[in-house]
């Protein structure tokens, strides 16, 4: 009689330990779309970690591990990033896979990890493990995406700046260090923990930290841009005479990435020289059978050629010409500006190079097309302000069909231009930071994560196993 009620029990408990892990993965998947969906439940990203880090306790094989992961990946990724269907038709399948192969990889680490170390030592690498792979995928290797990390989700929030402090990447190392802490105490249920976590986010976060004073002697700089997609030549230049004419203020006038296919036309070097205006605007720099350097050029109000910075990152899959080679600072009147180009603001080792190179604000000419859905734009519109918030930097993020911005170096969207928006006009003022940026923390600790974390994954995934620790830890999973 006891040997088959001890039978039965452990027949439940697998069962139990399926439900459980479906209600986290259901949880991740919520409380990640209502993170990125609307910006009052930021804060619920810290329920999709949590529940990433949960699940890692009740899988009983790695494999399992694998796929629940795989499928809370494809349940956020397909919908957030459907405009992937848009650019590459069925080659959006593997790309929505490979993003969520990341999320498994945590999942099966942080099982293995605790099945050879137990909990305390998951609770201890889980932080950096979440690091390493988040920065692996967002900027070390081919297919490299960033957005929709933890981090951006605060973007244009009031906890933007408190998280900024650390760095995008940063972000989700706090984050999961939080969830790890009051993981880690047994007394408490899965509620009551996230619970917790919830909390200590809250009351770290209040009261509001003041942004920064700017000071009296800063140098300004008036910017304006228009939003034009595909425009013939003739079109921009009317649009530039409508926009000088409305704001004869503006010291700079900016176009978006790809504005001509080639070099500026002679026609809009002309307009400068006229007005006496300098103006960014994105064109291509052919060197050949059929390639090219996709190029901000500014040009002078003498009409010249003054500046001009190649694409660091075209998009790959795309046709978007040479990755540059070499990056400057254009030197203008009223400081050092540091120009990049609509997906090189996706990546900090790109934009940590401007910083490192004195840029006191950050101008970045885009193309987003319109076709690609409003979806696409506003995931694209919160790298900016983070951006800004990170590195103290102004930046003037202008797009081919919106959402253009300009952001104080506090974070701050100062003025935008709606989605879609053909011919709107952008203008403000941008202040810019006298010392230069600064680089968040994140970015060193982050280089050291993704080292420990690939020294982990052989270790726990290839070492020899130890039945007996193995055995130890069978219980943790009711912790």
């Amino acid at each position: 009689m006891i040997s088959s009620s001890i039978a039965e029990a452990q027949a439940k408990a697998p069962r139990q330990e399926m439900r459980r892990a479906s209600f986290y993965s259901l949880t991740a998947v919520a409380s990640f779309h209502l993170a990125y969906t609307f910006f009052a439940c930021a804060p619920l990203i810290i329920a999709f970690l949590y529940s990433l880090y949960r699940l890692s306790s009740l899988l009983p094989t790695n494999r399992q591990a694998f796929y629940f992961g795989l499928a809370i990946g494809l349940a956020i990724y397909i919908p957030q990033l459907a405009f992937f269907w848009t650019l590459f038709q069925v080659g959006a399948l593997p790309l929505w896979i490979i993003l969520s192969c990341w999320l498994a990889a945590f999942v099966v680490l942080g099982r293995a990890c605790l099945r050879r170390f137990g909990v305390i030592a998951w609770a201890c690498a889980a932080p950096f493990v979440w690091l390493g792979l988040e920065y692996f995928r967002s900027e070390l290797y081919y297919f490299r995406f960033s957005w929709l990390s933890p981090g951006y989700v605060f973007s244009e929030t009031p906890w933007l700046s408190y998280f900024s402090a650390f760095g995008v990447y940063g972000t989700g190392f706090v984050l999961m260090a939080l969830v790890s802490f009051v993981s880690v105490f047994p007394r408490l249920t899965g509620v009551w923990r996230l619970g917790t976590a919830l909390g200590l986010l809250l009351i770290f976060l209040y009261p509001m930290v003041p942004s920064a004073k700017v000071p009296a002697n800063a140098s300004s700089v008036r910017v304006a841009g228009i939003q034009f997609e595909f425009a013939p030549v003739m079109d921009i230049r009317e649009a530039l005479d409508i926009a000088v004419k409305k704001l004869p203020e503006v010291d700079v006038f900016v176009l978006s990435e790809y504005s001509f296919t080639g070099p500026i036309p002679d026609i809009i070097r002309k307009w400068c020289l006229v007005h006496h205006k300098y103006l960014i605007a994105g064109g291509e720099d052919v060197i050949g059978q059929g390639q090219y350097y996709n190029v901000a050029y500014v040009v002078g109000p003498d009409g010249s050629i003054v500046f001009q910075q190649a694409k660091c990152v075209p998009v790959q899959l795309m046709k978007d010409g040479l990755a540059a080679k070499s990056q400057k600072i254009w030197n203008s009147p009223w400081g050092k500006i540091g120009l990049a180009i609509c997906y090189d603001a996706s990546y900090t080792r790109v934009l940590d190079e401007l910083v490192r190179q004195g840029a006191e604000a950050l101008i970045i000419p885009t193309m987003d097309v319109v076709d690609w859905g409003a979806r696409q734009h506003k995931l694209h519109g919160r790298v900016g302000p983070m951006r800004s918030a990170e590195y103290r930097l102004p930046i003037f993020r202008l797009c081919s069909s919106g959402i253009s911005q300009i952001i104080t170096a506090s974070g701050v969207v100062s003025a935008r231009a709606p989605y879609p928006g053909s011919g709107s006009i952008i203008s403000g003022q941008m202040t810019l930071t006298s010392a230069g940026g600064k680089i968040p923390p994140d970015r060193l600790l982050a280089f050291a994560s993704v080292v420990a974390t690939g020294f982990l994954a052989v270790f726990v995934l290839f070492g020899r196993r130890s039945n007996a620790l193995e055995n130890s830890q069978l219980s943790m999973s009711a912790m």
